[in-house]
Order: structure tokens, then sequence, then C-alpha cells
């Protein structure tokens, strides 16, 4: 497997930023799934609530951490919003206009859905914020046993990408210095999204045959260049991710407010 492509990646402090990308993975999936099959506001602000504390200790600091988040913060209470404005109205009905229907079921499944997208969506950014793409590959391809050959591919596209801003770029300044679509912005747009297709199928296509030339796509067992280890600090981060997902589901069945999706409505 080639080395890095690019700039290196920052090289952050803490606890969990060291930890193996797969056990990240891991944990966050643990995290997620009881989550995703429940809809009820106590499962997800405990989950919450127990996260933050892990998030102290990713190797973020408080500015980067609110920079990398603030989708998340941005998307949750629009979503709860419109789940209470448009959701399945149930019990007292508190406003009705048109299609807005805002009634007691409805605002309970709002809140519910503003802390279930932030305890779903905040551990899966920040703990691969500090996720290097060759590292978690060669945890991918080592530990999950996944074919070498879709994890280099995908590797490879990962790396392709970061490098799309400054064909953009690039195609821009050209385009300027030739005096192609300067009036009109929908079409300018639209002829540099084709010219920056067509690059990208020809750039594919070259890393493709280089890639095949070098043996990547070959039959035969692939080593790799460095070893993606797998010790006890891996285990622990993956056992408090299933530790928050018990606490989680064990204080919504004791509040009563478990609500398995996939159960009996």
């Amino acid at each position: 497997m080639s080395g890095r492509a690019g700039t290196a990646p920052v090289r952050r402090r803490g606890p969990i930023a060291g930890v193996n990308p797969v056990a990240k993975l891991g944990a966050a999936l643990l995290i997620a799934i009881p989550l995703v099959l429940t809809i009820d506001w106590v499962s997800a602000a405990v989950a919450l609530a127990l996260e933050s504390v892990l998030f102290l200790f990713s190797g973020l600091t408080w500015p980067e951490f609110w920079r990398r988040t603030w989708p998340v913060w941005l998307a949750a209470p629009l979503t709860g919003v419109t789940i209470a404005l448009y959701g399945a109205p149930s019990g007292e009905v508190y406003l009705e206009w048109w299609l807005v229907r805002v009634s007691e079921g409805s605002l309970s499944l709002a809140v519910a859905t503003f802390f279930r997208v932030l305890a779903i969506a905040l551990p899966a950014v920040v703990l691969f914020v500090t996720v290097d793409a060759t590292d978690l590959a060669d945890g991918l391809a080592q530990i999950v046993h996944l074919p070498s050959r879709f994890v280099l591919g995908a590797l490879a596209a990962m790396r392709l990408a970061a490098l799309l801003r400054d064909d953009w770029a690039a195609l821009a300044l050209a385009r300027r210095a030739r005096g192609v679509a300067d009036a009109g912005r929908l079409r300018r747009i639209l002829g540099m999204a084709f010219g920056l297709f067509v690059l990208s199928i020809r750039r594919g296509s070259k890393l493709a045959t280089s890639m095949e030339a070098r043996g990547f796509g070959g039959p035969s067992e692939r080593t790799w260049a460095r070893d993606s280890p797998f010790g006890w600090r891996e285990w622990a981060l993956m056992g408090v991710g299933l530790a928050i997902s018990l606490t989680a589901v064990a204080a919504a069945v004791a509040a009563g407010t478990w609500n398995l999706i996939l159960g009996p409505r």
C-alpha cells in the first residue's frame, strides 16, 4: 500500500485521538443502533449526556468542536420544529392552521427527534474528525478483513475527492483567463461542473490503470506497510460505547418511554 498522499494529518492529543479508527467506528455504531430503534427523548437525552463526557477526551479544542459540529446543532432544532409542525397529531391539539397541526404528540416527538439527532450525529462527527483515511483503510483491511480491492479503491476515491475543490478553483481561473462564460452565473456553473466531471473521469481512469499496473487488483494475498493494532484501548472505547447504549436503554425502559419502532404500534 502506498504512502500517505497530500498533507500530513494533524496529530491531536487525547486518550481517544490515537485509538484505532475501527474501534471509533464500532463505538459510534454501538451508540447509534439502540437510538435508531426507538424514538423517545429519555434514551436520547441520557446518551447525549454521557457522550458529552466522552467528547472531553476526543483531543478536540472547544473552538474546533463547535466549528466541526455546527451543522448538527443547526439541523437538530430544524428537524424538531418540522416534526412539531407537521408530525402525526395525537393527544390535545394546541394549534391548527392549514397543514400545520401542533399537538401534544407532535411536540413530544419533536423533542425526542431533537435529542435523537444530536445523540446519533455528534459521536460520529467528533470521533471521525481525528481519523486519517489511510489508518481507517488499514484497519478495515487488517481487522475487519474487508476485501483489499474495495478498501484501496475507496481510499483512492477519498484522496481524490479532496482535490475537487482545487480543480474547481483552477477551472474558474482558466475560464476567466479565456473569457469563457463570463456572463450568466448559471451557465458558468453548469459549464464548470461539466468540465470538472470530465476531468474527474480522466483522472480516475489514469489512477485505475496505474493501480492495476502496480498489482493492486491482483488475486494474491496483499501485505500492508503499516500494522493496524487493536488492543486494550480499542476494546475500552467500544466498551464505553456499549455502556452508553445499555444505560440509555435502561433509563428509557425505567421511565416507561421506550418506544421500539419495529415493535407493534
